[in-house]
């Protein structure tokens, strides 16, 4: 089943708690914040091209700003459970500042590796005392005046950024850091915002206020590879999803995702996964059996325990 959400800062706190009772299949999700995030139950697997990233109870991840593919999937009978921490980069600055006047930390990170240049995601095993703060978050997420609690939420934020940050250098840490710049974040933002619309990269470096050449080094820098071929890989990857999710049929998701006409959309399609996309569709559906080959018609809802 094929869901997509759009979690922006103005619809939510900084601090939610998601409980999914069904598994909904592979989810959509569109962040407009960085998140940090940590399963509480269940299984969650994270998509990144063909590969499929598996998280278990305990893992604590971190999702970058933009378009996310992910499988949240209930464990014997319990819901799926998860909580996010959302935040800016002008938050995180607030908060190290805070944390290096008030306790003198010093603050730095020699890690980088494929997955943090790459990925807009990592995660990693949660060690002992973040998940004893995570099983002390959700308690507190139970509480009604929590909830509407900027200072307390504040302080639980501060807490979870000592917690990485004092950590040794690692993935997560280095993503983390990595954006504390305001103008790294408005950058990602206008390229995330314009994957499905038809618009020229040279409109792109103007709503950016750069110029064309300055754009171009910019993009590729951030996503290892020039704008063209990076935004019809983003759209191919949510086609791909919406063939295996839904019954669309190719014509109505070649025209979704911003391909002038079907034919080009196929031709595409073909070159970056070595067939066509009905094929691809069919080879999905015999994978998993007569049982589960009915493509969702209707979008799922996320349940918000909160």
């Amino acid at each position: 089943m094929n869901k997509s959400t759009n979690l922006s800062s103005a619809q939510q706190p900084m601090i939610v708690k998601y409980v999914e009772t069904l598994h909904h299949g592979i989810q959509s999700q569109t962040l407009s914040r960085y998140a940090i995030g940590f399963v509480l139950r269940g299984t969650k697997y994270l998509y990144n091209g063909d590969t499929r990233h598996k998280l278990s109870r305990g893992d604590i991840f971190y999702l970058g700003v933009g378009h996310h593919y992910m499988e949240n999937i209930p464990e014997n009978g319990q819901p799926y459970e998860q909580i996010l921490f959302f935040y800016t980069p002008a938050d995180l600055q607030r908060i190290l500042l805070h944390l290096n006047i008030t306790y003198g930390l010093n603050i730095s990170n020699e890690h980088s590796c494929e997955n943090c240049r790459s990925r807009s995601y990592v995660s990693m095993p949660g060690w002992s005392s973040v998940r004893s703060f995570f099983a002390n978050t959700n308690n507190y997420l139970r509480e009604e005046n929590f909830l509407h609690d900027e200072t307390a939420e504040n302080i639980k934020m501060t807490e979870l950024i000592y917690l990485i940050i004092s950590r040794e250098d690692c993935c997560l840490k280095s993503k983390v850091l990595s954006n504390i710049d305001t103008a790294r974040e408005n950058f990602e933002q206008i390229v995330y915002d314009h994957i499905f619309r038809d618009i020229s990269i040279e409109e792109l470096s103007r709503l950016s206020n750069r110029s064309l050449t300055s754009f171009k080094k910019e993009f590729r820098r951030h996503f290892q590879m020039p704008p063209h071929q990076w935004y019809i890989r983003q759209r191919l990857m949510h086609a791909r999803l919406l063939l295996v999710s839904t019954s669309k049929s190719i014509s109505e998701i070649g025209n979704e995702c911003t391909f002038p006409n079907t034919s080009h959309f196929i031709k595409l399609f073909k070159k970056e996964y070595g067939m066509t996309p009905a094929t691809y569709r069919n080879r999905h559906l015999a994978s998993i059996g007569p049982e589960a080959a009915e493509p969702a018609l209707e979008p799922a809802e996320m349940r918000e325990a909160l």
